[in-house]
């Protein structure tokens, strides 16, 4: 997975196309994101009782992985990420400054 928790991403299509956040949940084998405030739906709750009555709340869904672009810190563009290797660890770069992540 390319992308971790805490990274600036942009949504490139979908709904949302043009919204910004940073990534607040990984699902790795799903291939899918949290992002706080994109992807939202709304879902309707029955009565459960007469104490507690029906509501309308506003749910945040995964999205998709492949309809976001990573957002480099260094040069703050839109960009794809590589990989470097370095004394048995992963490095990421971005491939537009060639600078760490």
């Amino acid at each position: 997975m390319k992308l971790k928790k805490g990274d600036e991403v942009k949504v490139v299509r979908g709904k949302d196309k043009g919204k910004t956040g940073k990534v607040e949940k990984v699902f790795p084998k799903l291939n899918k994101i949290v992002i706080p405030n994109v992807n939202l739906f709304k879902r309707h709750l029955k009565a459960r009782s007469q104490n507690q009555p029906s509501e309308i709340i506003t749910l945040t869904k995964p999205l998709q992985v492949s309809n976001v672009k990573l957002v480099c810190p260094k040069c703050h563009l839109t960009t794809r990420v590589s990989y470097k290797l370095d004394n048995k660890s992963k490095i990421r770069i971005c491939i537009k400054c060639r600078q760490e992540i």
